[in-house]
């Protein structure tokens, strides 16, 4: 019997008109994938499995058969991610960022182990806070997830400047001596400026603990060069997305550079986490995407990524102009893809957002510094990478930011809006 689906197939296509042509995205943790990235994703790999690695000549390393072509593509991947990080180990397995991290967390660490984090109200995801998997991992029956209390979850946050956008490097070295961490976790969700991990790293190596880099925000730019380098700093591992400022399938990736004698203990964690830890099958499907994402960047990433930047930048003052606060001025305002505007003047974080959905700019609320309500925040958190690959440069985005500050004070613009995306549907950098 036929199965009616044209219902489904009538919501997608909004979808696809309304978010792909019509608004403009400033949500910093998404990005388009190009035609290629899509199309090879609907493939026969969608209804496989290959569990363990790939099989390697004589030695069988699958739990099943029939993985000769998958067997090809994982290994292409890793390959290829070497080569565009310049790192010795690559796991292309995990299926997101949060996957990988969590990968990390079942094979590295136990429970009362202890670690230092960035707090979420400055910027810190909450996978690596109390209630993510990271204090869920080292929790132990009796504890609680609750920050100063008797026998809480062992769980400290890096201590920060002034300006709560910078980790204290002087404290956070005395609190490594002091709280004796099995592991760091540095990287962020509100992502403006580089963590100190050369600066760190040196003690941490002496003490013997690791560092996890969580750079899903980030992983473009890392690969594009125009953020530090954790892995040449001194992480040992590096985790990330593959559909943020990399602009690929939602997928996720573990980076390291260990040298022999580091990478039986880290890179095996890293290794038994990923399966049987968090995966059997790895989403097959969308591994051939990963490798096309690759590939276009190794031959567009350095300038996406540059122009990514200059791009976060040129809104930052753009809306500074207009009377719309942007923190973080006496710093530049960012180093990354992101900007954090304070529009608690304007009502708040939800009463902006919403004002501009409502004209078709689509960004997230968010936690600034000194907020304590997740809820009900201060900011807007924006970012640059998909108007960016469809070709918006600083200009473009000195008039968007026109147009979001008209739409923040309460303006209609939704038509000016329309018009500016309108001259904006071809993807570039592909």
């Amino acid at each position: 019997m036929p199965v009616d689906t044209k219902d489904i197939f009538a919501i997608v296509e909004k979808q696809n008109q309304w978010r792909g042509r019509e608004c403009i995205n400033l949500i910093a943790s998404e990005n388009t994938p190009s035609p290629a990235v899509r199309s090879i994703q609907l493939n026969d790999f969608m209804g496989r499995y290959a569990e363990g690695h790939p099989n390697v000549g004589a030695k069988i390393n699958r739990y099943y058969q029939g993985t000769q072509y998958i067997d090809q593509i994982e290994t292409m991947a890793a390959k290829e991610v070497r080569e565009l990080f310049h790192c010795a180990q690559a796991e292309v397995r995990p299926y997101s960022g949060n996957n990988a991290n969590t990968a990390i967390a079942l094979g590295y660490l136990r429970g009362g182990d202890a670690l230092i984090v960035n707090s979420t109200d400055a910027g810190g995801h909450i996978s690596h806070s109390f209630f993510g998997v990271m204090g869920r991992r080292i929790q132990t029956r009796g504890q609680v997830l609750k920050a100063g209390k008797e026998n809480s979850v062992r769980l400290q946050f890096f201590p920060l400047t002034e300006d709560h956008y910078h980790i204290d490097v002087a404290q956070t070295i005395d609190l490594i001596e002091k709280f004796k961490p099995q592991m760091l976790v540095m990287g962020k969700s509100l992502y403006l400026f580089p963590d100190p991990v050369k600066e760190i790293a040196p003690i941490c190596k002496q003490l013997e603990i690791p560092i996890l880099y969580d750079g899903a925000h980030v992983l473009g730019l890392i690969a594009g060069g125009q953020f530090h380098d954790p892995l040449t700093e001194g992480a040992t591992w590096l985790t990330g997305s593959t559909h943020k400022t990399f602009p690929g399938p939602q997928r996720g990736i573990i980076l390291g550079n260990l040298d022999p004698e580091n990478e039986k203990n880290y890179w095996g964690a890293a290794d038994r986490g990923v399966f049987p830890g968090t995966s059997s099958n790895h989403h097959l499907y969308s591994l051939p995407a990963l490798l096309v994402a690759v590939r276009e960047m190794k031959a567009h990433g350095k300038a996406y990524a540059a122009r990514i930047c200059k791009n976060a930048v040129a809104l930052a003052q753009a809306l500074d102009a207009c009377g719309v606060p942007v923190e973080a001025k006496e710093f530049g305002y960012t180093r990354s893809h992101q900007i954090a505007v304070n529009v608690f003047a304007f009502g708040g974080g939800v009463r902006a957002a919403l004002a501009l959905e409502a004209n078709d700019i689509i960004c997230n609320y968010n936690m600034l510094p000194g907020d304590s309500d997740p809820m009900n925040p201060s900011g807007l958190r924006i970012g640059t990478p998909e108007m960016t690959r469809f070709g918006m440069k600083e200009k473009d985005f000195a008039v968007l930011g026109e147009l979001i500050a008209a739409a923040i004070k309460g303006q209609q613009v939704k038509d000016k809006v329309n018009q500016l995306r309108g001259q904006f549907l071809e993807m570039e950098y592909v």
